[in-house]
């Protein structure tokens, strides 16, 4: 009779055990992955958001894996996205290029029609060919090429700082003057600008090139514009007013001239908007630096137009879609992305924030006039200057122009073989 009565409660005990496991299993939150990279302080800052929404739901974990910019997002995260290796989420800035790999969310965020709303322009900047509804991601930040110069360094060189004085200074006027504060103060290069076809786009409009053949194919042979811009570098190489590390020791991939600016080294820094918060934080008041407008050419006085976007990607059967997009419409919502904003120092992509304005979360004149110098430009940009940032390959156009012009200033290639051959590169990417 004794062994009756426990036989059932082994049973029951038995049972419990099993199930104790599968409920603890349940209970795990879903570890989504987001590969990220920083200019300034936008990692800390996402973080903190994160952990919040964490706190809100803890049935969804968010692992940031913070890395450089190059290799890990310009090189690597392409070969691992080929591979099949997606994180679920990437901050990136090749937006169409990358769009084969992205996971449309638009069944899953809350309210589609405020993404449209807040987001209209700039979505289409993730979407492939053909596609006019998907919601693949949005702009951390829209951004703007445009130089930066140290004023102090004028001001101790007793020259005018040409925009002054004048709404449509040409870049000869700058690089003339730089090139006078730097020797008057034996500073050890005028200007700069970061190895980037993207960067060197900008002076390239204004100068008059057109990039597109009439039937919308990247054409760069017999671009006048595109020439002279990029004549313009190789002289400043030529003359050793620019420092060669940027564009000859970058090991073929891009590089920026952040570190001489910061170091008070650089006169004048060809770059954009997203510098802002870093400037902000690495100068301090070691000397007063500020964004100028964009220097004209014969065309306009126009830089570029782009930014970095957080975007989910497609893992197959291991996406998470609907937790993705939870994080998604968390980020997005209007106090969030504002107070992201204000404390990055990053112009929204969010039309809606955009109209009522941010308080910047700085006292510094430097940061907050930069802040009006980019937010003015924008008005400024050409038209050209938005088809190439939508142009979904334009990171082969780019590219290949940068890395011509490299051989160039390297003395590897004159400027003619150096175009030819661009347009050869580019004519094979896009033949793949």
């Amino acid at each position: 009779m004794k062994l009756r009565a426990i036989f059932p409660l082994i049973v029951i005990c038995a049972l419990i055990i099993s199930i104790v496991p599968m409920s603890a299993a349940q209970d795990e939150p879903v570890e989504l992955r987001m590969l990220y990279y920083a200019d300034g302080n936008e990692a800390e800052v996402t973080r903190d958001l994160l952990d919040r929404f964490e706190a809100e739901n803890p049935d969804i974990k968010v692992v940031m894996d913070v890395v450089a910019y190059a290799p890990n997002i310009t090189e690597t995260l392409p070969i691992q996205l080929e591979a099949g290796e997606a994180p679920d989420m990437g901050r990136v800035t090749n937006l169409g290029g990358l769009s084969q790999y992205y996971l449309d969310l638009q069944d899953y965020v809350a309210d589609p029609a405020y993404w449209e709303e807040n987001f209209g322009p700039y979505l289409q900047w993730l979407r492939p060919a053909g596609d006019e509804s998907g919601i693949y991601g949005f702009q951390t930040q829209l951004t703007l090429t445009g130089p930066f110069i140290n004023r102090t360094l004028f001001e101790q060189a007793g020259v005018e700082v040409p925009s002054d004085s004048s709404d449509s200074v040409t870049w000869e006027e700058w690089v003339a003057a730089a090139t006078e504060v730097a020797e008057a103060t034996e500073t050890p290069f005028a200007v700069a600008i970061d190895r980037s076809g993207h960067r060197l786009a900008g002076p390239a409009v204004s100068m008059g090139a057109v990039f597109f053949n009439e039937e919308g194919t990247p054409v760069v042979t017999d671009d006048q514009g595109l020439r002279d811009a990029m004549q313009m570098v190789a002289d400043w190489h030529e003359a050793g007013i620019t420092p060669l590390e940027v564009w000859a020791g970058a090991g073929g991939t891009y590089a920026a001239a952040n570190e001489f600016f910061v170091n008070g080294q650089l006169v004048m820094y060809m770059s954009g908007s997203w510098q802002v918060g870093q400037f902000n934080n690495a100068i301090g008041d070691a000397f007063d630096w500020e964004a100028v407008p964009n220097p004209c050419g014969s065309a306009a006085c126009t830089g570029m137009p782009g930014g970095a976007a957080l975007v989910a990607f497609d893992r197959g059967e291991d996406s998470h879609p609907e937790e993705v997009a939870r994080v998604m419409d968390y980020l997005t919502s209007p106090d969030v992305i504002r107070e992201f904003h204000a404390r990055t120092l990053f112009l929204p992509g969010h039309l809606g924030v955009a109209a009522e304005g941010i308080t910047w979360e700085t006292e510094s004149p430097s940061a907050l006039k930069s802040l009006d110098v980019f937010t003015a430009g924008i008005a400024k940009l050409e038209p050209l200057a938005y088809d190439l940032q939508a142009y979904a390959r334009n990171t082969v156009l780019f590219n290949a122009i940068r890395d011509r012009l490299t051989q160039v200033i390297v003395g590897e290639l004159s400027m003619d073989d150096a175009i030819t051959q661009a347009q050869e590169d580019i004519d094979a990417a896009l033949a793949q």
